[in-house]
């Protein structure tokens, strides 16, 4: 008998179909986690009222989903290109379902924040180990911006569908349905990676790197924590003080201690070249936009408005259809003219939508608020598919799994910080925590939605000169040549 043919294992060798196969199975991993933000966000008045907590205590259930996935998404990236990506995908997909089976059954408001981080456990194996198995099976340039693009698509899609289908679940049978629908998707897209997704790793992995975690870690949460908890402890309280003091140390040692290490957690050299600086910069903006939009808009509708959590995802469903629709045009437009039109497109039309919304009440039409979550989803469906692009264009590929945790981490953060901010800001401005007055309290933040739109606008223009476009092409070639090693190799030596 002959030898029995060899299946593809590299991503090289695979066909066009299996290629997109493994995007869709990528995908899935998208779906249930965007979902499960929308849905969630749809659910924060119930769990509020079931509960018994303000507006500070739903804070922390979408943060500290948020946080803790910012927290690990690096590592979760190095880990794969270390231990293989199609392994840490399916640990996350398992962790994932479990923490969500959990937070269904959670008693109190403690023990679904902690169910909740458990899920961002499993989260963090998802979103940007799936990019870098996207990235390692997309090699030419413009069918890579393409599958981002689609993969881009999926984010509107659960946008779509998680506000309506969240609305119906929690109206129908309750806020803990609204995790039930994560376990099924879970287990299907764990049991298609075993059978269809090759394994992949880095030819050289990084080493692992525990005081480079440890101060993501303490940066991102004493700043979360701060910022929650400030309004009620009060800001010149001993503790706050001393979590914003730990913050900033914490933002020290990694400027200090990272650039020492061969290989850092935070490889501090990508940030010289500007686009990929400007691409972080923009994912915090977007996604503090987005997660400020979800927080806020929710809180306005039904507990503002008093419309039912089904009619308030109606309402919200024009910002996902434009997402759904203009996230593949963007990645369409990237793979031909670059990322500078969908950036400037994206700047402008959250910059418009937020302005607008400046001028809620509790009686604004509903026309009014139609067109500005018309823009707001233009802005956010043009966003996505340049930040991907550009934060793993140009890097080496066994780089790919850390670059993409990067730009991951930032739209996390961003996400994180949107909560965060704008949800104290419109806390201080009712002077507590009830929520019926909360189109008067929410204008300073969309003012601030505004700032990032405009900042999104000027770095989409900024990140794409000629000067910009060099700096990527020398931080390219110092990692392709080995000379940036050799020299954090000489600096390690020197410490």
């Amino acid at each position: 008998m002959g030898a029995a043919p060899r299946l593809p294992s590299a991503p090289h060798e695979l066909s066009r179909a299996r290629r997109y196969g493994v995007l869709a199975i990528c995908c899935m991993s998208l779906l249930i986690v965007g979902l499960d933000n929308t849905i969630v966000n749809v659910a924060l008045p119930s769990i509020g009222r079931e509960l018994h907590t303000g507006v500070s205590g739903l804070q922390w259930t979408i943060d500290a989903y948020t946080l803790v996935l910012a927290s690990l998404l690096m590592l979760s990236g190095s880990t794969a290109d270390r231990l293989g990506r199609k392994r840490t995908f399916q640990t996350g997909l398992v962790l994932f379902g479990l923490g969500s089976l959990a937070c269904s059954l959670a008693p109190n408001l403690g023990l679904l924040i902690l169910f909740r981080a458990l899920q961002a456990v499993g989260g963090s194996m998802l979103n940007p180990v799936a990019m870098s198995i996207i990235t390692n099976t997309f090699l030419e340039p413009r069918e890579r911006a393409q599958a981002i693009g689609l993969w881009g698509a999926v984010v509107g899609l659960s946008m779509g569908l998680g506000p309506v289908l969240g609305g119906v679940l929690v109206t129908s049978v309750g806020w803990r349905s609204i995790f039930w629908i994560n376990v099924p998707i879970a287990l299907t897209a764990c049991v298609l990676t075993a059978r269809f997704v090759p394994e992949s790793r880095a030819p050289r992995p990084r080493r692992f790197d525990p005081m480079g975690q440890l101060c993501v870690a303490v940066l991102l949460g004493c700043l979360t924590f701060g910022t929650i908890e400030g309004p009620s402890l009060g800001w010149a309280s001993p503790a706050i003080v001393a979590v914003f003091a730990a913050a900033v140390a914490a933002l020290v040692g990694l400027l200090l201690y990272e650039p020492r290490r061969r290989e850092p957690l935070l490889e501090l050299a990508f940030f010289r070249s500007v686009p990929f600086s400007g691409a972080t910069l923009i994912a915090v903006a977007a996604f503090a936009s987005l997660g400020g939009f979800l927080f806020l808009n929710t809180l306005y509708l039904q507990d503002g408005r008093h419309l039912s959590a089904f009619r308030a995802g109606l309402d919200t469903l024009p910002m996902a259809a434009m997402t759904i629709v203009l996230a593949p045009l963007s990645g369409w437009l990237v793979g031909r003219r670059g990322s500078r039109p969908s950036l400037v497109v994206a700047g402008l039309g959250l910059t418009v939508s937020a302005a607008m919304l400046t001028a809620i009440s509790g009686t604004t039409s509903f026309t009014w608020l139609f067109v500005s979550y018309v823009l707001f989803g233009i802005g956010f469906g043009m966003v996505n598919a340049p930040i991907t692009n550009t934060a793993v264009s140009g890097m080496p590929k066994e780089q790919a799994g850390v670059a993409a945790g990067v730009a991951s981490t930032s739209r996390q953060i961003g996400q994180t910080l949107g909560v965060a901010v704008l949800g104290t800001m419109a806390v201080s401005a009712i002077g507590g925590g009830s929520a019926s007055h909360l189109a008067q309290a929410s204008h300073a933040g969309w003012w601030t939605i505004v700032g990032c739109g405009l900042a999104i606008l000027l770095l989409g223009i900024v990140t794409t000169t000629r000067f910009a476009l060099a700096s990527a092409k020398r931080v390219a070639a110092s990692f392709a040549d080995g000379e940036l090693h050799a020299r954090q190799a000489v600096a390690e030596a020197a410490s």
